[in-house]
């Protein structure tokens, strides 16, 4: 079942669902973010990553630290064909019967940039990492503090048989924007 913006924000102000939370929707002047009539729009932080130049390729299997840059700014400009990894300003505390299904804002996407984020799995917790992709064949500004995707909720009518806890998954509580990993 589809959440509204009551249980969103019972969710919140009671079990801490994400932190910072913001009960209205904030839209002068900026790309809206907070909370919405069926979701939450997300803000993006200031501190990004952007791939190290190079020629080897980034292959999943073998991602380091060390292929990426970490920048900070308010604005970021991310060039034609090229991708940044960015974070969330808010942490998130899923609970296990529900999923989050998140989708890029349509600002940008009208601008040409594509947001992917994977689902916010039952039970994860964190700050998300935001693969933002510059699609057009102009450079693009992202606007850090300002919306960047939103978070739809999305309960289930019964517990999974796993959760992402329960799974030890690698990308639980991270607190920092996190390169690919392969599990060992």
């Amino acid at each position: 079942m589809l959440k509204s913006s009551r249980w969103i924000r019972e969710q919140a102000e009671q079990h801490r669902l994400l932190e910072p939370f913001i009960a209205a929707s904030v839209r002068a002047g900026v790309i809206s973010y907070g909370l919405g009539p069926y979701g939450y729009d997300l803000r993006l932080d200031r501190t990004y990553r952007l791939p190290a130049t190079g020629l080897e390729p980034l292959d999943p299997h073998r991602v380091s630290e060390t292929d990426f840059e970490t920048r900070s700014g308010d604005a970021i400009l991310i060039p034609p064909g090229h991708f940044i990894l960015g974070r969330s300003l808010e942490y998130f505390r899923m609970p296990k019967m529900v999923l989050g299904l998140v989708f890029g804002k349509s600002t940008y996407a009208r601008c040409g940039v594509l947001v992917n984020v994977t689902p916010l799995e039952p039970e994860w917790t964190g700050f998300l990492t935001i693969s933002i992709a510059n699609c057009g064949s102009r450079p693009a500004v992202i606007h850090a503090g300002q919306g960047i995707a939103q978070v739809i909720f999305v309960e289930s009518a019964d517990l999974p048989l796993m959760s992402y806890k329960d799974l030890d998954g690698k990308y639980n509580a991270q607190e920092e924007i996190t390169v690919a990993r392969i599990q060992k």
